[in-house]
């Protein structure tokens, strides 16, 4: 149905795309992988008539389209679905949906009744019918419920490509199974699907195709029954999944996190230790308290009972600044959120935490912040243009970057890093495992949350399982794998009759 042929993109001097040409067949899923920056972006820009290329031609049905909008796109049947979700903040849910082409009488005023009935609908056919209300204001919705109104607005009308950017990056897991129940559907109606994702399961779950870019240029095009996880990862980064994970070498020093019957709203009697230069990974399902306790820990929840101690000096955190005193820094799971000042700089968000050590009376040292943050953005390799480019323009790799090149600017005896490669290509992980290595070696505590199983195995010294806010194991490296770890991570409902 959707073929592009010789794609030529240049912006400022670097090559987006080279030459690339590939098929999108109706009733298929076509996966599109690559790293950040290997071009898949810019592919589907200008499919969806945001970009214009220059060179190569986008065809439908075998017809040349010539597309200078994503209106004009959208006439054509191509929908993108974009990993940032585009809400309009003060109407509802169902004008959210709707919005160009609601239901109007009389000519001008906007027929509620149909407006609700319509969404409603579209949102039983779709299984959605939980997960939203249409009244709600887009102002008020959760990250997910963003996913999803863009999600009904790209199937409003005849779509016949649909291009799905990262949809489940913020999606929980029944919203994620209503979504691929719903492109199962659109496959079994004959709709060419393109979807990008990084992760390798729901790709080999879904897609029956797939295209790997690199640098710009096609890699290739395997069949998903054809290919393994290994063979993926090769033709991304040139090389094997395995050789992505370092492992520091030295031994482990002397305890710097003890952690002692801890008790929070989401925990109970969590009781750990954690060594300088040692990787401790909290496994465990969706639910079972992994980020909660590193909340309670850094001093986002409070602690009910316990004792927490660093370099065998108590800590009481009552807010993170009392945790980040005391040697301790937190990288949360939504960086966006949490984490980053979007529109300021590379350089502001750095130098956030070491603002007091740059300081003279009441005055920041430009010159001592700006060569501090030059260090450091350069050991981690922050692909930025310059330190005052916004953070909100930064590739999510790049992102977290900055957030460990923030930590490791402040030094911290613990570190605990919660999802740190959640929503980040294959690259740029393999990035972040080498930064997580070099913390180890230079002594750092490094207590690490991670839902990928094969992460946790291949980064840990020793893992820890969570259920139901508490440890039900723990499993030295030689002893992990991923059986035992889920074993123990459903110890309840494997005893439970």
């Amino acid at each position: 149905m959707l073929r592009v042929e010789e794609l030529t993109k240049h912006f400022s001097g670097v090559q987006a795309l080279r030459g690339v040409t590939a098929d999108f067949p109706a009733g298929q899923v076509t996966a599109l992988m690559g790293e950040n920056g290997a071009g898949k972006s810019t592919l589907i820009k200008i499919v969806n008539g945001d970009h214009r290329p220059d060179a190569g031609r986008v065809l439908l049905d075998g017809r040349p389209l010539d597309l200078h909008s994503p209106a004009e796109a959208r006439r054509h049947g191509i929908r993108v679905i974009p990993q940032e979700p585009e809400i309009i903040p003060h109407v509802s849910v169902a004008e959210n949906v709707y919005a160009g082409a609601l239901p109007r009488r009389r000519g001008r005023l906007l027929d509620r009744t149909a407006l609700h009935d319509r969404i409603r609908d579209q949102l039983v056919r779709l299984g959605f019918e939980h997960a939203l209300d249409p009244a709600t204001p887009g102002s008020a919705l959760t990250p997910a419920q963003r996913q999803l109104v863009e999600i009904l607005r790209a199937l409003t009308g005849e779509a016949r490509v649909i291009a799905f950017d990262e949809p489940t990056s913020s999606l929980g897991e029944h919203e994620t199974e209503a979504l691929f129940t719903l492109i199962a559907r659109l496959r079994a109606q004959g709709r060419a699907i393109v979807y990008v994702s990084h992760r390798l399961k729901e790709i080999f779950r879904l897609a029956d195709r797939i295209a790997v870019l690199r640098d710009g240029a096609l890699v290739g095009v395997r069949q998903a029954a054809d290919a393994s996880e290994g063979d993926i990862v090769r033709m991304m980064v040139g090389r094997d999944l395995s050789a992505m994970f370092e492992r520091p070498g030295t031994p482990a020093g002397d305890v710097v996190l003890d952690v002692r019957s801890l008790t929070t709203d989401d925990v109970r009697d969590i009781t750990f230790q954690v060594r300088a230069g040692e990787v401790v990974a909290l496994a465990g399902l969706v639910g079972a308290g992994r980020s909660e306790l590193s909340r309670a820990l850094a001093g986002d929840l409070p602690i009910r009972s316990g004792t927490v101690s660093i370099a065998g000096r108590a800590l009481r955190p009552r807010h993170p600044g009392d945790a980040v005193r005391a040697g301790l820094g937190y990288a949360p799971e939504e960086r966006k959120a949490q984490a980053l000042f979007l529109d300021r700089t590379v350089r502001d968000n750095t130098s956030l935490v070491i603002l007091d050590r740059l300081r003279t009376w009441r005055f920041v040292r430009r010159a001592a912040e700006n060569r501090t943050v030059a260090e450091f953005a350069g050991r981690l390799r922050i692909r930025a243009p310059s330190l005052e480019h916004e953070v909100r323009k930064l590739s999510g790799g790049n992102q977290q970057k900055v957030v460990l090149a923030r930590w490791l600017a402040r030094r911290p005896k613990v570190l605990i890093l919660d999802e740190p490669t959640r929503g980040i290509d294959v690259g740029a992980k393999a990035e972040i495992y080498h930064i997580i290595a070099e913390l180890a070696r230079t002594g750092v505590a490094i207590l690490v949350v991670s839902s990928e199983l094969p992460e946790a195995i291949g980064l840990a010294d020793r893992i820890l399982v969570m259920q139901n806010g508490r440890i039900t194991g723990e499993l030295p490296r030689d002893q992990a794998s991923e059986e035992a770890i889920l074993s123990l991570a459903m110890a309840d409902d494997l005893t439970t009759p």
